[in-house]
């Protein structure tokens, strides 16, 4: 073989390696993922067992469940700028240890205090893990085609860690003590480590300019006291309590200097110029919408299943099933999708579906109907998953690549405080359709009505406790009543989702693959596209590559 041939060959072989590794890393990725969606949801059956063995006053047990997502949240765009800086794979491993280490305390906490603690250490693990994932992803797929497969099977990956976190925590429950749910986190922190240091590659930003210290810090305060008092008015909080009011306004004021901060800054950690790209500011509206419509929804159908038509946690487990298997199809399809429609068909697509879906959940009553909620369960997996896919690859391809760590934290913020509004706003909607229908019940007394208006639950420990005609009556008037809020709830979001259709036709009509750099910082070189076949033999000789719409 002569030596020109085995130079032309090189460079294919460089190639076809890159290719490999690039799907490698997504399933690192993947992994890290799907990590930080069980620790998410796995508590949440575990709750009983926590509460009878460390009795946790209620002030406790709330901090328990809610701190671990209030953390997370807040310093998403620290950790997220931080990669930027200083390397996202660093930041990433950095966030496998401590998430690995604060498993192991949560496991054997002996008290209520220190499970508060170890939860409030897994969410800075989770905080550094998020939007290090999508960054890597974003730098390792410059190919906006591959990146968008990338992408759907990453979204699939999550769906699955949402799903399976209750299934998997209920496992380990009724064979071992509730430490074990978190115990299942430290082997795969013992594989992640040392396989993601060898497979995944380094990468950064630019890195001009000292880090902002302080912006990083307001951010981080900012968000902790907004997301603090929209949880507090999602559980039920007064909006008038100081203890809801004052952490909005100082969040909000602190989040207002921060934005006014990054404009002057000659080096700010977030390009607040993205925001003036219509299809990256229209895409983080697209998540906040979806997100505000439908997570509050979602924990109402699950009172409804089990209070209404009295199913059990399994049963109910398994009739939300086929949402999740919907939204997994949905991420595995989203990139052929997103080639064929563009984003903004598919972002309205979506957003058209999953309006629907939730329009036909309103002929749900008292009776079941297994048919009637199969048919709106996979319409609302699929329309969700398809808006949420087309959003996040449309901000992620819009930022610039050495901002995508702020891009990311940026996406994953507003996600966090979409759901978190959407408690708030739709519990608020519910409870407003509910309590009227209590307070003329015949034979109940008005503070029974008053302490059964607070949620269905309560409702049934009323009417048990006047038993008779009276308590007959309050179940019966307390059911009606929850399945009229549902259906007001159920409009209200249907509304949100087709202002949603609406803001979505602001985005970029088709997919548009523009030249990228080839491989930067990142370590791995560009894929050797079809198309580049008419470069001239200087520019092959470089190694370039380019991707051509």
């Amino acid at each position: 073989m002569s030596g020109t041939t085995t130079a032309a060959v090189r460079p294919r072989r460089r190639a076809a390696q890159a290719g490999a590794n690039r799907w490698v890393v997504l399933v690192v990725l993947c992994v890290s993922l799907l990590l930080v969606a069980l620790d998410a949801t796995v508590l949440h059956v575990a709750v009983p067992a926590v509460t009878e063995d460390l009795r946790p006053d209620a002030i406790e047990l709330l901090w328990i469940v809610d701190v671990y997502p209030l953390v997370c949240a807040s310093l998403l765009i620290l950790f997220g700028t931080l990669g930027d800086r200083i390397g996202r794979r660093r930041v990433l491993l950095l966030g496998y240890g401590l998430f690995g280490v604060a498993s192991a305390v949560a496991a054997f906490a002996p008290s209520a205090q220190t499970l508060i603690l170890a939860r409030a250490l897994l969410g800075v693990g989770g905080a550094m893990i998020m939007p290090a994932t999508l960054s890597i992803l974003r730098q390792v797929f410059p190919d906006r085609r591959e990146r968008a497969l990338a992408i759907g099977i990453w979204s699939a990956v999550a769906a699955v860690g949402a799903a399976v976190g209750p299934l998997l925590g209920g496992f380990l429950l009724e064979h071992f003590w509730w430490g074990a749910v978190f115990l299942v986190n430290i082997p795969l922190m013992l594989v992640s480590l040392p396989v993601g240091r060898i497979l995944l590659p380094e990468s950064r930003g630019d890195g001009t300019g000292p880090w902002d210290v302080t912006g990083a810090l307001t951010a981080a305060a900012g968000l902790f006291g907004v997301v603090l008092g929209v949880k507090r008015l999602g559980g039920g909080e007064a909006a008038a309590s100081p203890f809801t009011v004052l952490p909005l306004v100082i969040g909000g004021a602190l989040l207002l200097f921060f934005v006014r901060r990054q404009r002057r800054h000659p080096h700010p950690l977030v390009d607040l110029r993205m925001f003036r790209r219509p299809a990256f500011s229209t895409s983080v509206g697209c998540i906040v919408l979806a997100m505000l419509a439908l997570v509050g929804l979602e924990l109402i159908a699950a009172q409804y299943l089990q209070l209404v038509l009295g199913l059990s946690p399994l049963e109910t487990g398994l009739r939300l099933l086929p949402l999740t298997v919907a939204a997994m199809a949905a991420g595995l399809a989203g990139a052929r999708m997103l080639r064929r429609f563009g984003p903004r068909r598919m972002v309205c697509l979506g957003f058209c579906l999953t309006a629907a879906a939730v329009l036909t959940l309103t002929a749900m009553g008292g009776a079941d109907d297994p048919t009637l909620l199969l048919a709106g369960f996979v319409l609302l997996g699929f329309g969700l998953e398809t808006t949420l896919f087309g959003a996040y690859e449309s901000m992620l391809s819009e930022a610039p690549a050495d901002q995508a760590g702020g891009a990311a934290a940026i996406g994953e913020t507003s996600y966090q405080l979409g759901a978190g509004i959407g408690i708030a706003l739709l519990g608020s909607v519910m409870n407003a359709a509910y309590t009227p229908g209590l307070r003329s019940v015949p034979g109940v007394p008005r503070p029974a009505a008053d302490e059964a208006g607070h949620s269905l639950g309560e409702a049934y420990e009323v009417a048990g406790r006047l038993g008779g005609t009276a308590g007959a009556a309050l179940r019966r008037a307390a059911r009606d009543s929850f399945v009229h809020g549902l259906h007001v709830t159920l409009l209200v979001s249907a509304g949100l989702l087709v202002l949603g259709a609406l803001m979505a036709l602001r985005l970029p009509r088709i997919m548009s693959c523009g030249e990228e750099p080839a491989g930067g910082e990142v370590g791995l070189p560009a894929p050797r596209e079809a198309e580049s076949k008419t470069e001239t033999k200087a520019q092959a000789a470089a190694g370039k590559s380019r991707v051509t719409a």
